[in-house]
């Protein structure tokens, strides 16, 4: 598991991001301040880790990316670029195997199969199921309570390894019927005819 690939983004977020108390909790703190009026001091955040824009958490913003992907609207990247885009393909994806319902399981596969059908400058985007456990090691990386998926883009720093590892362990995705829909070639009817003679029947002339 990225487990080491991820974690930068986890310190960054434990570090830099606070998390949200809510509006009631918001609203308790200004009436405890009561009516100063300092000035609200905010503090520059610094910028997240390289790794973070090429990694997307979360079914939503996947599947968002593998519709970009299929439609075909935008140019996909290649493995020479070296600032990912929303267009930049998946690497890997990888999916809590417990807990995700039908649609979820169904959905995923056909999307990635067609959206690396048409990313052919980058080997095909796989799909790594994973247990509880590493899901409880995931969430604890990234610092948020719960991971479904992770994306990982082409080119995402330090990925080399674990890429080429899931490759040669993991085979792409294989749907029937978009492989039989690609194969397909139109073909022209041809039709022959041939002369054949009818004997006469005997007693007639």
């Amino acid at each position: 598991m990225p487990d080491s690939l991820l974690t930068p983004i986890g310190q960054h977020r434990q570090r830099h991001v606070k998390p949200s108390e809510g509006k009631r909790a918001a609203k308790r703190k200004r009436k405890e301040e009561g009516g100063e009026s300092k000035a609200p001091t905010k503090a520059e955040r610094p910028p997240a880790p390289d790794i973070a824009s090429f990694v997307d958490v979360g079914l939503t913003s996947i599947t968002r990316s593998l519709e970009k992907l299929s439609s075909g609207s935008e140019h996909p990247a290649t493995e020479n670029d070296a600032t990912p885009s929303s267009a930049s393909p998946y690497a890997v994806i990888f999916v809590a195997r417990s807990g995700q319902s039908s649609a979820f399981n169904s959905q995923l596969p056909q999307m990635v199969a067609v959206a690396s059908k048409l990313s052919q400058s980058t080997p095909a985007t796989r799909l790594v199921g994973y247990s509880k456990p590493c899901g409880d090691k995931l969430s604890a990386c990234i610092g948020i309570p719960r991971v479904s998926s992770v994306g990982i883009r082409v080119g995402a720093p330090m990925s080399k390894a674990l890429v080429e590892f899931v490759n040669e362990h993991v085979s792409p995705v294989r749907i029937a019927w978009l492989e039989e829909a690609q194969d397909a070639k139109y073909r022209q009817m041809q039709l022959k005819t041939e002369e054949k003679i009818i004997p006469k029947k005997a007693g007639k002339a």
